[in-house]
């Protein structure tokens, strides 16, 4: 087992790799599917349970541009796979090559707590926070654009661009009251 490191190997020509890691594969191949329909760059989606990554493809794999972690607001089994993931990456992913998506937050059964978990988790890292709506397929399509977007930045594809540049701008902040108790 080792790190995912984000420049360990050359990039692809007008090729953008990502990885898609939700440890309940709900989302995760609907979102790939239309993510590979991308005709102005060639988009190669990997996709994981959750990391390491096993060793034995390890010279084949190409380099992860981005890497989404996929959280199911319902699942607290989610939530912990992706944070129990987060330590097999190289702190150099952090620097805009990193992003969560948070599926259900609409959802009665889905517990605030854990939506303030996932926004304390990804302020911290300073990585974007995505909702996305994994029931329609507008919301598929519009999850979709989001991440093509930060991805060619991720990937490099854009002029003048910087996957730091872009975390600085999408990065998740936490409103100063987030820790105090609510008396609704």
């Amino acid at each position: 087992m080792s790190l995912l490191k984000p420049f360990s190997k050359l990039p692809g020509l007008n090729t953008a790799n990502i990885l898609l890691v939700e440890s309940e594969e709900q989302f995760q191949q609907s979102l790939a599917d239309v993510l590979v329909e991308e005709t102005s760059v060639t988009v190669n989606v990997r996709l994981a349970k959750s990391l390491p990554l096993p060793m034995e493809n390890d010279e084949s794999r190409p380099r992860i541009d981005l890497v989404v972690f996929i959280i199911n607001l319902t699942s607290e089994l989610s939530f912990q796979s992706a944070e129990a993931s987060l330590k097999y990456l190289d702190p150099g992913y952090f620097l805009g090559k990193v992003c969560f998506m948070v599926t259900n937050a609409r959802s009665a059964s889905a517990p605030a707590e854990r939506l303030d978990a996932v926004r304390k988790l990804a302020a911290s890292l300073h990585c974007p926070l995505l909702f996305a709506e994994n029931q329609t397929p507008d919301g598929v399509a519009s999850a979709t654009e989001r991440l093509l977007t930060i991805l060619k930045v991720a990937a490099g594809l854009v002029p003048i661009a910087t996957a730091l540049y872009m975390s600085n701008l999408t990065r998740c902040t936490l409103p100063l009251d987030i820790d105090q108790p609510s008396f609704d």
